[in-house]
């Protein structure tokens, strides 16, 4: 029996109104693995993320969550559902555990330690400025924040982009345990190494519109040479 999907987008237009960046998308976003989304800078990749949780409103269509419209939904209850994870980490001011209590008010130290070492951090940095993590430890700090949360999708903007390789395989080995977990990802990415490493499920974006979607070995046979680029295609 196929999965219900988590998110379905109907004739989705979001951007500029006169030169909208998304046109007429329409597609449904498997409730199980990493959906990874490919496509050309300016392709609307990163559009597509933030309508997801409502930090940017479609022009027409709709987008539900679960069958649900996004636009019934609160949008700070709405991005407790369906938490982001940046290219560039946003930090507070304070320690991890304070930045850890913005997502968990209350949290108690055992609990951060808990959250902390599920990403692979040790309760060492529990006491750190959130600022002297280094780069893959501020990372994997704000996944841990936006899975305390206790999310039913994690969106994922480019996370490894600015990471170098060892901090990169250690988050692409935790996003795999997430979406093995029973949380499914939307992965943005620009690396096709990586996409082939992780996808499950692949959409391309070209111009705004749905190129493709569907599985990488269909991504590979694609008639048209601009998808199987896009996918890394050997």
């Amino acid at each position: 029996m196929t999965a219900p999907p988590t998110f379905e987008l109907d004739a989705v237009v979001a951007g500029p109104v006169d030169e909208p960046i998304l046109r007429s998308v329409t597609v449904d976003i498997p409730c199980r693995g990493i959906t990874a989304v490919a496509g050309p800078s300016g392709s609307g990749k990163s559009t597509l993320l933030r309508l997801l949780n409502r930090l940017d409103e479609p022009v027409s269509g709709t987008i539900r969550l679960e069958g649900r419209a996004l636009h019934e939904w609160d949008p700070p209850t709405l991005r407790r559902q369906v938490a982001m994870v940046f290219q560039r980490p946003p930090l507070f001011a304070g320690s991890t555990l304070e930045n850890l209590q913005v997502a968990c008010a209350g949290l108690s130290e055992e609990e951060a330690c808990a959250a902390l070492e599920h990403v692979g951090l040790g309760g060492h940095a529990l006491d750190k400025e959130a600022t002297d993590l280094s780069g893959g430890e501020a990372q994997r700090m704000c996944i841990a924040r936006a899975l305390l949360t206790r999310p039913k999708v994690l969106l994922a903007d480019e996370p490894t982009a600015s990471l170098d390789v060892a901090a990169r395989e250690t988050v692409e080995d935790l996003g795999r345990e997430i979406a093995a977990g029973g949380v499914p990802i939307v992965w943005v990415t620009h690396d096709t190494a990586q996409l082939r490493r992780l996808a499950d499920h692949v959409l391309v974006l070209v111009d705004g519109r749905v190129g493709a979607f569907g599985h990488l070995p269909e991504m590979d046979v694609h008639p048209d040479p601009t998808i199987r680029s896009l996918v890394g295609a050997p």
